[in-house]
């Protein structure tokens, strides 16, 4: 089917044979006009007589021969007498009127066969349509199926579309939370790795100023042992001498010999040489404290233990570090007090 026919509307189909009919009524016509004209030419005519003569032939006889007969005279046949002109001229009317209706007869027959070939070149062409329009329905269903067909296919790509793409996205979600697990588990084992670090870097300068503070105090203890044999030689038993003096409670000196504000000055001198990395709460520790009017430290030891020798040694090494004490208000070191330590934080 031509898709440019089917846009236009339907139109009566175009009569074919129109010119054939035409030429076959033209041809009888003609072909009446010479039979009515040679048949009154005819009927016009005088008939000619004619004229006949008849013998008839006698046979033989056996016995006896006898001399032949005379012929006889030939009968002359006398011609029809003439047709009366009445009924001449009834015959040709009757003549004509059978060939008018012969004549009509096949007119007739002429439009007759015209119409049922026009009938049956209409029913073809009615025919035609209908095969054109079932033609027209059918590719129209066949159009409709294709496109239901093709939307179809296409509403499944695109789901199968979507679903390839939910899938990406979630393969690249899980990717990314890999990714970040990895990335934190690496950050924390990094950090983790830099705090062992840092603790093992702590602990080794700790272990380091440990030693030298060991160093230092079995330096300090020397010269201490030094200094106070001279001093107990010189001066003998002086104010204090047993080098004790009586305990002292708070969190910071006391001593019978000490000011009010003089332990402010110890709090201040000892703080900045505590080293401690270690955990804080619940540590607290006595320290008892001998030292030379000129503040020099004499011996330094644990009155009461905070339960952890290490803070406990930290504690000693702190005020070790802060040779010499500070000097009272009377220009002289107290002999012996007790200053109570706690790990800064």
């Amino acid at each position: 089917m031509n898709p440019k026919q089917s846009v236009y509307p339907l139109q009566p189909p175009r009569e074919r044979g129109t010119w054939r009919a035409f030429a076959l009524a033209l041809v009888m016509h003609v072909l009446l006009g010479l039979f009515l004209y040679h048949g009154i030419h005819w009927q016009n005519s005088t008939p000619a007589g004619a004229e006949a003569e008849i013998w008839t032939e006698i046979p033989p006889t056996p016995t006896p021969r006898q001399p032949p007969a005379p012929p006889a005279p030939p009968v002359r046949v006398q011609p029809a007498p003439p047709v009366d002109q009445e009924q001449a001229d009834i015959a040709l009317q009757e003549k004509k009127r059978k060939e008018q209706e012969a004549a009509q007869r096949a007119a007739q027959l002429a439009e007759q066969q015209r119409q049922k070939a026009l009938q049956e070149q209409q029913e073809q062409q009615q025919q035609a349509l209908r095969q054109e329009a079932q033609a027209r329905e059918q590719a129209a269903r066949l159009a409709a199926q294709k496109a239901a067909a093709d939307k179809l296919k296409q509403q499944q790509a695109q789901a199968q579309k979507q679903r390839e793409q939910q899938q990406a996205e979630q393969q690249k979600q899980a990717q990314l939370k890999q990714q970040q697990l990895e990335a934190q588990q690496k950050a924390e084992a990094e950090k983790k790795a830099e705090a062992e670090k840092a603790a093992e870097e702590k602990a080794a300068k700790a272990k380091a100023l440990a030693q030298q503070q060991a160093k230092q105090k079995q330096q300090l203890e020397q010269e201490r042992r030094a200094r106070l044999s001279q001093l107990q030689g010189m001066a003998g038993q002086s104010e204090g001498g047993n080098g004790l003096a009586k305990s002292g409670t708070g969190s910071g000196s006391g001593g019978t010999s000490a000011s009010p504000g003089y332990a402010d000055k110890v709090r201040r001198r000892v703080k900045p040489n505590i080293i401690w990395a270690g955990a804080t709460e619940g540590l607290e520790t006595v320290v008892s404290v001998h030292c030379a009017p000129d503040g020099q430290l004499l011996s330094v030891s644990i009155k009461k233990s905070s339960g952890n020798p290490q803070w406990d040694t930290a504690a000693a090494n702190a005020v070790n570090a802060s040779n010499p004490m500070p000097l009272d208000l009377n220009g002289k070191a107290p002999a012996s007090f007790l200053i109570t330590l706690r790990p800064a934080g």
